[in-house]
């Protein structure tokens, strides 16, 4: 998931991709009322019984689009493109490692959502990687 106005990527392997456990991590990282964009995969179905607005693109039907526009404001607010492109940068992270076991994959996930989240690399964060005590000058 990733969220529309803070950019927050969050991620998690699964052991089955279907509707009950997809239901489940989206209760438990989304609070009722959140609107909810995807595409029109049927495990998506049960997100207006959990409180959780759920609109969807259909990217396959005769009148398909990538987006839709409900308010007719000229503003394509309904899509789900934001996700599409991190699965993209996914893809390519891992496509470095030439395979990775599903018994590490959480980690490699892990990481690639540790590095995206990251929004600038400050001194404070590079001396919390390099184990470095934090600096107790005020100069800047």
């Amino acid at each position: 998931m990733v969220g529309r106005q803070s950019g927050e990527f969050r991620s998690e392997v699964l052991d089955h991709a279907d509707g009950a456990e997809l239901q489940e991590v989206i209760d438990c990282t989304t609070l009722g009322g959140t609107v909810v964009n995807t595409d029109e995969w049927k495990g998506y179905s049960g997100l207006p019984g959990m409180r959780r607005v759920h609109r969807a693109v259909d990217h396959s039907g005769p009148k398909s689009g990538w987006a839709r526009d409900d308010d007719g404001d000229g503003v394509r607010e309904v899509h789900c493109n934001t996700q599409e492109r991190i699965w993209t940068h996914v893809r390519n992270f891992l496509r470095r490692f030439y395979g990775v076991s599903k018994w590490y994959l959480a980690q490699y996930q892990a990481v690639f959502q540790w590095g995206y989240n990251i929004k600038s690399v400050t001194d404070e964060f590079l001396r919390i990687l390099l184990g470095i005590p934090p600096s107790t000058d005020s100069a800047p």
